[in-house]
């Protein structure tokens, strides 16, 4: 059993470009929780720290453009809001990533600060390069 203070963090990096929401998803969220590693502890944080770039380039399968739909509510009053996947991908794909993501996560407190570790950026550029990040590719 993996102790919090022997836990040792990495930096990897994911280029989305052309690659499948759903694969992308089951990728990072195994990286974020660390079962990639040998000493998975499944009630401690021992996942790594993950950069994705190029969430506007992720290709979702089947009709999911025009038939998925994602909620938000604001919590006032009519404040409901339904985007298709369409307008997801054009305007709020790092939220779709994250959002897959996080379903792949389990539901409990322990994800809600494994997600803190995820950095999803539209375009390629990131603020992480000072951490010397680790190229993953993930299958096309």
């Amino acid at each position: 059993m993996l102790k919090p203070k022997e836990i040792k963090r990495q930096w990897y990096k994911i280029d989305a470009s052309g690659v499948v929401l759903g694969k992308l998803a089951v990728k990072a969220a195994n990286i974020l929780r660390g079962k990639n590693k040998i000493d998975f502890t499944p009630n401690v944080d021992c996942g790594d720290y993950l950069i994705i770039t190029n969430c506007d380039k992720v290709i979702l399968t089947a009709n999911k453009k025009e038939d998925k739909f994602w909620y938000d509510h604001s919590g006032f009053i009519g404040g409901l809001r339904k985007r298709s996947g369409k307008v997801m991908l054009a305007k709020y794909s790092d939220e779709l990533v994250t959002r897959a993501i996080k379903g792949m996560l389990p539901k409990n407190r322990l994800s809600n600060k494994i997600i803190t570790k995820l950095h999803a950026y539209k375009k390629e550029t990131d603020k992480h390069d000072a951490q010397k990040p680790q190229l993953i590719k993930v299958g096309k």
